[in-house]
């Protein structure tokens, strides 16, 4: 928005709107000018007091926080200040905060961190009076603490009350207090019994969260505490001195160490239950100790996997995450029954997951006969679309291929209007504008998602998502057009920024323009200064390391990793790289993706073994976040083929097959980092 429009805006509304369309006026300014550093003193204080706010400096907060009063970000200025000093601030204090900030993700985000204080210290009357304003609902901990409130306060709770705490309390990877202490009291009360307790127990041990098994096995046998230290302290001396398991908790401590060994050396441990502990054990312990050393093997990509959870009699004594490895499994031996049995196993709620809603058609549709075929097509028609990985396969299955969507009505000018006098919108894009990008983006993932129950509508987000594009804040845009139910709009979802310098680059070396921008979109959201934990930098998160070697290989001269801010520079370093890695591959998409977000060496090892459908191999990858990545890229190729091409496109003949490299084919690129 121009400064002619703003201002023509401010003398056709209402005094109450002007401040709104000062700050519209401050954050295009901001934008206009794309600041590397503060703007002005407010925004230099902000910087600093988020400096202070990591380094838990109280004392420079305080004496920072009077220069922000006025400021666009006050609220977060005054938010770092407070939760630095939350464990010493009176409930008048936060209360003040809360009506001075009334609305805002500040607000909440304070509410949310004094109620977990307040739970803390069994104060349940000020968590009942602080939580009846609460709007977020998106912390397990709370949500288990007000369960635990309502049922103290009314003196009873329900099954669907104890069913909530399980979920959390299962959900939660590390110790929690909040859903800990709700599941003690669901416990008492007969609502859960202990062997949900062992079950979580089993969980925290899989996850290698030893804290959090003690603390579950400690709610129901707190004289088992001495037997279990030992078991974690030494596992081979625990199960070698535990010749007989008559007790249950004797058992389950078993069951845990077998768990724990599980997790390094599956073969082991399916040969100590073999030999040794499988008769002592009841069916059901068995059963998981089977579904956990089968997930282990699993994921190890051992073909032993399969035999190991043959020995499972009954699949839903099994938790989700087994079965999910039981059908990939069985999927890398092609042993279709099997995976139709493993995914109707799950719970409702993950087999309506793409994922398993196509594999199990899949499998019907291999069985055969006329009714597992309609049921096949059935369940395709449920998911096909273009929204993700196995929606785009679905539409295949029904003799379709991936268009462009067609576009949503165009916003109107009330639409648009809303989106850019939303308070807490602006708010959020200021905030990313000066530097502070991890608090705007969950300013703005609360507003569209959260402040209202259900968050946004459809029109809303597309608003919302359309103010993001025109700012180019690329990773907003693109996230919240990805939450409309009803409708696509595909240009907001599939951006093309830097268009001209893409197509140059990726045409100059052989390489699908689709290809390069889907993993950038998955890599960086288009954001230059992206930088990754592990020092992934620009819009490819490229590594300095592969960045000089890449330089090396293609004859770049002087080039000096600091040079991957620029953007050219960047896109040059990173088309480059993917096209040695995908000539390394032999031209499998998949494959190379997979060596751009973890390295060439782990799908080198990844590869070996039968030769797959580039679907079932990709299900199959270890590491959830590779997983995840390679069906994403591929999933962006295919619509930004559509995109650029004008014609429907196919994600299967983009998949094809892996299997290990031709013996006969040219050596790998030893050296690609």
């Amino acid at each position: 928005m121009q400064f002619a429009s703003i201002l023509a805006l401010a003398r056709n509304r209402p005094r109450a709107s002007f401040s709104t369309l000062f700050l519209s006026l401050v954050l295009t300014t901001a934008t206009l000018l794309q600041p590397a550093c503060a703007q002005n003193p407010d925004d230099d204080a902000l910087l600093q007091m988020k400096q202070a706010f990591q380094r838990g400096d109280k004392a420079r907060l305080a004496a920072l926080l009077p220069l922000t009063r006025g400021s666009v970000l006050e609220p977060w200025a005054a938010y770092w200040e407070l939760k630095a000093r939350l464990q010493d601030a009176s409930a008048q204090e936060v209360q003040d905060f809360l009506t001075r900030y009334a609305g805002t993700y500040q607000e909440d985000r304070l509410r949310n961190d004094w109620l977990l204080l307040v739970g803390q210290r069994r104060d349940w009357d000020a968590f009942a009076t602080f939580h009846a304003g609460f709007r977020m609902n998106d912390d397990p901990q709370v949500r288990c603490y007000a369960i635990l409130v309502d049922s103290l306060r009314t003196g009873t709770a329900s099954q669907a009350q104890a069913d909530e705490v399980r979920r959390d309390w299962f959900g939660q990877r590390d110790l929690d207090d909040g859903c800990l202490t709700a599941a003690d009291r669901m416990i008492g009360a007969r609502l859960m019994s202990p062997t949900d307790a062992w079950k979580k127990a089993r969980l925290a041990i899989e996850a290698n969260r030893p804290q959090a098994a003690r603390a579950a096995v400690l709610l129901v046998a707190p004289d088992a505490i001495p037997l279990f230290d030992e078991m974690n302290a030494s596992l081979a001396k625990f199960l070698l001195g535990r010749a007989f398991v008559a007790a249950k908790s004797r058992k389950e401590l078993v069951v845990l160490a077998l768990i724990k060994m599980a997790v390094t050396d599956p073969d082991m441990a399916a040969s100590q239950l073999d030999s040794k502990w499988g008769p002592m054990l009841a069916p059901e312990e068995r059963n998981w100790l089977w579904g956990a050393i089968g997930r282990q093997a699993a994921v190890k990509l051992s073909p032993l996997a399969g035999s190991y959870f043959a020995n499972v009699t009954k699949n839903t004594e099994l938790s989700d995450d087994m079965l999910g490895w039981k059908a990939r499994a069985a999927l890398r031996s092609g042993n279709w029954k099997d995976v139709n049995t493993a995914i109707t196993a799950m719970s409702e709620t993950t087999q309506q997951d793409p994922t398993w809603v196509y594999w199990k058609a899949r499998a019907l549709g291999v069985q055969g006969g006329d009714e597992r075929r309609a049921q096949a097509r059935a369940l395709y028609e449920r998911i096909a679309g273009t929204r993700g990985f196995y929606e785009l396969l679905a539409l295949e299955e029904l003799g379709q291929r991936a268009a462009v969507p067609t576009r949503p009505a165009p916003l109107t000018a009330e639409e648009k209007d809303a989106a850019r006098n939303n308070p807490a919108l602006n708010r959020a894009l200021y905030a990313i504008s000066i530097g502070l990008r991890p608090e705007g983006t969950r300013e703005w993932n609360y507003t569209t998602n959260l402040h209202d129950k259900g968050g946004m509508g459809d029109r809303e987000l597309l608003a919302a998502a359309d103010l993001a594009c025109q700012r180019e804040v690329w990773d907003r845009c693109i996230n919240t057009s990805e939450r409309t139910k009803g409708v696509i709009d595909v240009d907001q979802r599939y951006p093309m920024p830097f268009h001209d310098t893409v197509l140059r680059k990726s045409q100059e070396i052989g390489l699908d323009p689709a290809y390069v921008y889907g993993l950038i979109r998955q890599e960086s959201r288009f954001i230059m200064d992206a930088r990754s934990g592990v020092g992934a930098s620009g819009l490819m998160q490229v590594m300095p390391a592969t960045a000089r070697w890449t330089a090396r290989k293609i004859g770049l001269p002087d080039f000096t990793p600091g040079q991957l801010n620029d953007r050219e520079t960047n896109i040059t370093i990173g088309t480059n790289y993917l096209k040695l890695a995908l000539d390394d591959f032999d031209g499998s998409m998949a494959l190379a993706a997979a060596a751009y977000n973890a390295g060439p060496g782990r799908p080198r090892a990844w590869r070996n073994g039968p030769v797959l459908d580039a679907a079932i191999w990709a299900e199959n990858i270890p590491f959830s976040e590779t997983r995840d990545y390679v069906k994403k890229v591929l999933a962006n190729t295919t619509n930004y083929a559509a995109l650029i091409s004008g014609r429907p496109q196919s994600l299967k003949d983009r998949l094809g097959v892996v299997g290990p490299r031709d013996a006969a084919a040219v050596d790998p690129v030893k050296d690609l980092p």
